[in-house]
């Protein structure tokens, strides 16, 4: 039986823990401080409460750490220094001082890693990304991908407080941060503007330009000041072809080229990728081999985040600090 702990019992502590319930000869524990929430997730899951995260860690086999981002480096540091193999919500730490130190603390006790870039399991995302890889748009030249929705809620308002959050941009926006690094390749610079530091309460709104190292270009927005719903789209323009989803439509990634266009739609409707990505990160652990998403991927999507921030605030087009 294998023990799961997960730390943290918000949306996301939520969401891991409704599919662990999914996973063969898996006991699902936790912690949460709130006396409250800690009863509503054990009645919700069956999962078994641990008095605080050093006890959780120490009980199970595997950790997850689903706490505000401020706290990730902390406990994921904690469980890797106790020897359990850690999945960590994006973003995988706060600052990339913490991401070095973590990615340099996993290979120096051998005990892997691995950030919840959920994006690269969603089918829309992973299927664009082959064709890329196929040349199905030729050269890429121009890439748009668009995220967001309402105010997010958090415990305390963790959201709001920039020094914990990192805002719109190192919550939201580093999804299609990491996405593009992996499909497209790495980002020379990046220039932003955004609501940030605006002082405006419970509203944020981000928009970067990134240039990539292969000429192509990437308008990134991101907001949580949209009423009308979450809701995220991308388009890929090259030479060849031009690739587009939008969450909202029926037809979940048309592809247009000379031959005419094409609908895939539904796009692989039984896989959830929130369950894709934990699967395979406790095959991994189980195989002793290398996690599918390797910490140093987390280390350079904070890096694109920080580089973005930057931006903001200088009013220049910033180069993120490459690995």
């Amino acid at each position: 039986m294998r023990k799961v702990g997960v730390l943290g019992t918000g949306a996301m502590g939520r969401v891991h823990g409704r599919h662990y319930l999914k996973i063969p000869d898996t006991e699902l524990h936790f912690h949460e401080r709130d006396a409250e929430k800690a009863a509503a997730y054990a009645e919700r899951f069956g999962a078994i409460s641990a008095d605080s995260g050093e006890e959780l860690i120490e009980r199970v086999d595997v950790v997850d750490v689903c706490l505000p981002t401020h706290l990730h480096f902390e406990y994921a540091a904690m469980a890797l220094r106790a020897g359990k193999p850690v999945f960590c919500e994006k973003p995988m730490c706060r600052t990339t001082r913490e991401c070095a130190d973590l990615v340099e603390l996993s290979h120096k006790t051998g005990v892997p890693v691995m950030p919840a870039q959920v994006v690269r399991y969603f089918p829309e995302f992973r299927r664009a990304r082959e064709l890329v890889r196929e040349g199905a748009v030729g050269v890429p030249a121009a890439i748009r991908t668009r995220r967001g929705g309402a105010y997010p809620r958090g415990s305390e308002d963790w959201f709001g407080k920039f020094p914990f959050s990192g805002g719109v941009v190192m919550d939201l926006m580093i999804h299609d941060f990491d996405w593009i690094r992996w499909t497209f390749g790495e980002v020379e610079r990046v220039f932003a503007q955004s609501l940030t530091f605006s002082g405006i309460e419970e509203l944020d709104y981000a928009l970067a330009t990134l240039t990539l190292e292969s000429g192509a270009l990437a308008h990134v927005e991101g907001t949580w000041a949209d009423p009308g719903g979450f809701r995220v789209t991308f388009e890929i323009s090259g030479c060849d072809g031009f690739i587009e989803h939008d969450s909202r439509l029926a037809a979940a990634l048309r592809t247009t080229t000379a031959g005419g266009s094409v609908s895939e739609s539904p796009l692989f409707p039984a896989e959830d990728p929130y369950y894709s990505e934990i699967r395979a990160f406790l095959d991994a652990v189980d195989a002793g081999t290398p996690p599918p998403v390797p910490p140093e991927d987390g280390w350079a999507a904070v890096a694109l985040c920080e580089a973005a921030i930057e931006s903001v605030r200088t009013g220049r087009a910033v180069k993120p600090a490459h690995l």
